[in-house]
């Protein structure tokens, strides 16, 4: 065992190496579930639109369970494609592909697996569906190296999660109509809106080592580039639930969700570290609110 010095010049016991199970679970994030639900909410209320209520069990569980694999499978990627980035950034540095603690082909290979597991659900709904979810790889694959090329990468980011609205029409009616890309479009804004908070918590390092993020681009008028993000997302979304025929509850879920921007304005317009990470971590809820009057109006009609 080695010892260290503590408090005093006493030795001390080094801290235990993590193990292999822990690194795994850091590297998909798997105790940070709002990453997940983020993707989640808004292919789920496509879903529901997409069948005019509730879709079953089967297609539930497969949007469910296929989001939090793809979210698992897009960590992976993201901390190889990132891993020299990450290092000049205080919040990434510890990250197990930054620190050398997983290497790159473990990595991968781990990544591989969710995704794998991904693609196995997707084949239990239709061939239309199969043939999106490549397109779905694509931009997920895509997006980390946006980072080095596009001013704005969070609207690549935009299309990788909201790419669950095309699937979830494709899974019920065999086509993506017009509606799942309008609601695609506004739930871009959203992402736009909620990755923009989170890169004005790493501005300073982005700066400094060359990163292209939305937070740089929009300069001082970040806080308003998030806030009409956030109106953008939710008058699309408001519309596309007239176009279902959704009523006072669908609106009630829209206000909650209008509430807790304006609150997220108050956390982000001071741009401090801690108010704009917490306002991306609860963003969540945002999609939640939707989402939960999309199905209190379906079920209660």
């Amino acid at each position: 065992m080695t010892l260290q010095p503590g408090a005093g010049g006493a030795p001390q016991p080094a801290p235990a190496p993590r193990g292999r199970l822990a690194l795994y679970l850091d590297l998909i994030r798997w105790n940070r579930p709002a990453g997940w639900l983020l993707l989640l909410w808004p292919s789920l209320g496509a879903l529901w639109f997409a069948t005019g209520g509730w879709p079953g069990w089967h297609l539930s569980a497969v949007f469910v369970l296929g989001t939090i694999l793809m979210r698992s499978a897009g960590c992976c990627v993201n901390d190889v494609a990132d891993r020299e980035f990450d290092r000049h950034v205080k919040r990434t540095a510890q990250r197990p592909v930054t620190s050398g603690a997983i290497s790159v082909k473990e990595a991968l290979a781990l990544g591989a697996v969710p995704t794998l597991l991904a693609f196995a659900l997707v084949l239990t709904t239709n061939r239309v569906t199969v043939l999106w979810s490549f397109a779905a790889l694509a931009v997920t694959l895509a997006y980390p190296f946006a980072k080095r090329y596009v001013s704005i990468p969070q609207a690549v980011l935009g299309i990788a999660f909201s790419f669950g609205i095309p699937m979830a029409y494709a899974a019920v009616q065999a086509q993506v109509p017009a509606m799942a890309w309008w609601l695609l479009a506004g739930n871009l804004f959203w992402v736009l809106a909620y990755d923009t908070e989170y890169a004005m918590v790493d501005r300073d390092d982005d700066l400094k080592i060359g990163m292209k993020t939305s937070a740089i681009t929009f300069g001082r008028y970040d806080v308003a580039a998030v806030m009409a993000s956030y109106a953008i997302f939710l008058m699309i979304w408001a519309w596309a639930g007239a176009q279902h025929g959704l009523g006072p509850l669908f609106y009630a879920g829209l206000a909650g969700a209008a509430a807790q921007a304006v609150w997220h304005w108050r956390l982000i317009r001071e741009r401090t570290r801690d108010g704009c990470f917490q306002a991306f971590r609860l963003n969540h809820w945002v999609g939640f609110a939707v989402f939960a009057g999309i199905v209190a109006d379906y079920t209660l009609r």
